[in-house]
């Protein structure tokens, strides 16, 4: 008996060996500052916590996993440095406190599946050549798990995590979730500042003031991203994505353009905002755990989500700046600059 049990604790341990500590709705709700920093790999709830409030104040995460990762303390830096806190391997009472308080309500939530989440039409598989992805009739997800993790900004393996035994294919099944606001009003974002060494995306408003932040993929040294300044031309909900067989893609067999349906999974995701350089724009992704960890082919990706925050809350002629050296003092005088320049 006793070899039986502790087969199944170590088969547990190795199904879920990212979590640490309890992890349900009441111990995420309920989670205080953690005192140390966590491990960046393990899933906690005071961090799921963290991230919640930090995607709320518009200061996002990426994609929220309950990990305290490299684009959570970006996050975490980022609204440190706007309200005037410093941080370092800890955080401080007094920025815990400000993220609280810059936000109401329970940082989890239960949520109802609806028939909607489940009708589908779902992709089988989605297939990773874009060869193979221009006969299909749209980009859509590959399951309701996919679609209500990324509704909800969150991993799916966060929402597994949270939700043990529950079916995420099954309408009326009630389940755990980030609470997240589905649309984001900004103030009039008059300047947006893309920092290529950091692979972040800053928003100002007229008066300089930083408005949000997001974790950003940047163009690969032989895909670069732009340098200078552009402007921003216009945005489309729901893109097709367009490819040029100039683009030389070594992954792309076909010679000829051709086009690739809308839709979630599409290759420039569900958001597209286009910028005064042909061909470039900062948009959506299939995969918001990779965004920031891996190149872009020289656009600025981000979550479905966060682009879509930034394209209904930029004008066109709206001014991207594209910094190639690392973000300092002066990067923020500009942006009050900018703001005047506005303003007048």
């Amino acid at each position: 008996m006793m070899r039986w049990m502790l087969g199944a604790v170590m088969s547990l341990w190795f199904i879920c060996p990212a979590l640490a500590g309890n992890l349900d709705a009441r111990a995420v709700n309920d989670a205080a500052r953690p005192e140390k920093q966590p491990a960046a790999d393990k899933i906690t709830a005071p961090v799921t916590k963290l991230q919640i409030l930090l995607d709320r104040a518009q200061f996002s995460p990426g994609q929220i996993d309950g990990k305290l990762g490299e684009n959570a303390q970006k996050a975490l830096k980022a609204f440190a440095e706007q309200n005037g806190v410093g941080f370092d391997k800890t955080i401080p009472p007094e920025l815990w406190d400000k993220l609280n308080a810059a936000s109401e309500g329970s940082a989890l939530v239960d949520y109802k599946i609806t028939d909607a989440d489940v009708k589908g039409p779902f992709l089988k598989k989605l297939p990773a050549r874009l060869d193979d992805m221009k006969s299909l009739e749209a980009l859509s997800y590959t399951s309701p798990l996919e679609g209500l993790a990324e509704r909800f900004h969150m991993s799916e393996e966060l929402l597994k995590a949270l939700n043990p035994g529950k079916a995420f294919d099954k309408a009326g099944e009630t389940i755990a979730v980030a609470s997240v606001p589905a649309r984001r009003e900004l103030p009039r974002v008059v300047r947006i500042e893309i920092d290529k060494t950091h692979a972040t995306l800053k928003a100002y408003e007229g008066s300089g003031r930083l408005v949000a932040f997001y974790p950003a993929s940047i163009g690969s040294p032989d895909r670069p991203t732009p340098t200078g300044t552009l402007k921003v031309t216009g945005t489309n909900e729901q893109p097709t994505y367009h490819y040029n067989p100039e683009y030389k893609f070594k992954s792309v067999k076909s010679k000829r353009p051709f086009d690739i349906k809308p839709g979630p999974n599409n290759p420039v995701g569900s958001y597209w905002i286009g910028l005064s350089a042909q061909g470039y724009g900062i948009h959506g992704t299939a995969e918001p755990d990779r965004v920031s960890k891996s190149a872009s082919h020289g656009c600025i990706r981000l979550t479905n989500w966060d682009a879509r925050v930034i394209g209904e809350n930029v004008k066109r002629g709206t001014t991207v700046v594209f910094l190639d050296a690392p973000t300092d003092s002066s990067s923020k005088q500009q942006g009050k600059a900018a703001g005047k320049r506005a303003a007048n």
